[in-house]
């Protein structure tokens, strides 16, 4: 394979802000964004929904914008301006085209560095927050996930909600999200990426005036490594047809090699139309409309899940068979038509997603947060292919794990009839 070199160049301002350009001349649009090195990870319990609340805040007004005035050049740019909260980043990014850059840049920009913080914004957005927080509670599909690694990671960071619960964002003062800030908010705690048709010399001046100064350690918090707590809980919720399930045990963190044949195990598993999950519980029996598994890695950790929605009648059933193929994948590997499904299904996933700029902007950010270096889209490739039958087979072995192996219910049960011990018993 004719290796392609990465071109991405990277830059370390005088203040610390790190920078990393991608310049793609055959294409007419610019994804650019910050990405805050902390997320909800970084909050103390009391404290729990602070990040989020912010990335809420900073499109409230600005110094020399108002929320209105920040309205409008959203709609003139023409493209996407969004911003997210993590666990373990935030993002403030805007996908425009080439001609517009310098008016994006200088919008995410004013937000990040000249929030206004007023006390009559402060207050209509908690009010927002809580809808938000509502509206999950109002989303059976979301909601399993966030009781599930709730009960999964109890007392870690990692295991609580990127929004906060009521009581928390109720309390959160205008000093304590003003602290946050001063905190979190600091060019040598951020990355500015930009994808597309651009150039460094474009924006480094710009960057270099708009971040001033000799570069400062930021306060880091970190976080230890989360421990699973092995679990079969059951939240009643009368008013659902369905019950949701996410069935879940320890996995990799994000920096762990083995998260290529993690990747390609979850493909196997329930990755597709084609996976195991989707063929016998969907398409031979007929027992959900969906089911997906899925990985997710950190900083210190991973986990990993199962996904299914079905009627109350049918859960039994459902999650006998979701067993069975995990057992089965741990006991006796997967076939080689099958690796070979999987491999080219994730490498088309991957090309698929270089043609977005969004895309490229997100995983340049991420591989320099999580590994401070680029893989090229050939590097990773390598690495897909190079995943063997005895690679599947050694993470199926970490993966399905008897002692870490838990069950969130959500719907309208009044006794699951499942205990931890089955579980154990079921994959051991």
């Amino acid at each position: 394979m004719n290796r392609t070199p990465t071109t991405v160049s990277r830059h370390i301002l005088s203040s610390g802000l790190t920078v990393l350009v991608e310049t793609l001349p055959y294409v007419r649009s610019v994804a650019l964004g910050y990405y805050l090195r902390s997320g909800s990870a970084v909050e103390s319990e009391e404290h729990g929904g602070a990040s989020h609340f912010l990335e809420h805040l900073v499109f409230k007004g600005t110094k020399r914008r108002t929320t209105a005035d920040i309205a409008q050049v959203i709609d003139i740019l023409g493209g996407d301006v969004d911003a997210f909260t993590g666990k373990e980043y935030t993002s403030f990014y805007a996908h425009v085209l080439d001609e517009q850059v310098d008016t994006a840049i200088d919008l995410l920009t004013d937000i990040v560095i000249a929030p206004n913080f007023s006390d009559e914004d402060l207050e209509m957005e908690r009010g927002v927050i809580l809808e938000e927080i509502r509206m999950v509670e109002d989303t059976p599909d979301d909601l399993v996930h966030e009781i599930f690694v709730t009960s999964f990671w109890p007392d870690h960071p990692l295991g609580r909600p990127i929004l906060g619960s009521e009581e928390t964002v109720n309390r959160l003062s205008r000093q304590q999200i003003l602290a946050h800030y001063e905190d979190t908010f600091h060019p040598s705690n951020m990355i500015f990426c930009a994808s597309g048709n651009i150039r460094s010399e474009q924006i480094i001046p710009f960057l270099e005036k708009s971040f001033p100064g000799i570069s400062q350690p930021a306060p880091r918090r970190g976080w230890s490594e989360p421990h699973p707590k092995q679990h079969v809980i059951l939240r009643e919720k009368r008013e659902l047809e369905q019950v949701h399930l996410c069935l879940g045990s320890r996995g990799y963190p994000q920096q762990n090699h083995e998260r290529y044949a993690a990747a390609l195990f979850n493909t196997i598993l329930g990755g597709g139309m084609s996976s195991r999950l989707f063929q016998r519980i969907r398409e031979k029996e007929g027992l959900v409309y969906s089911v997906l598994s899925y990985h997710n890695g950190y900083f210190n950790g991973g986990y990993q899940a199962v996904y299914a929605a079905c009627a109350p009648k049918n859960l039994k059933r459902v999650l006998s068979l979701t067993l069975a193929e995990m057992s089965r994948i741990k006991r006796d590997g997967v076939t080689a038509d099958e690796l070979a499904s999987a491999k080219l299904h994730l490498k088309g996933s991957i090309l698929l997603s270089l043609e977005s700029t969004v895309s490229r902007m997100s995983g340049i950010a991420r591989q320099e947060y999580y590994f401070g270096r680029q893989f090229s889209a050939d590097e990773i490739i390598e690495h897909i292919d190079a995943v063997t039958l005895d690679n599947i087979q050694g993470v199926a072995s970490t993966i399905v794990d008897p002692e870490t192996l838990s069950l969130t219910l959500l719907g309208n049960l009044k006794s699951p009839g499942i205990t931890a011990d089955a579980l154990r018993e079921a994959v051991a």
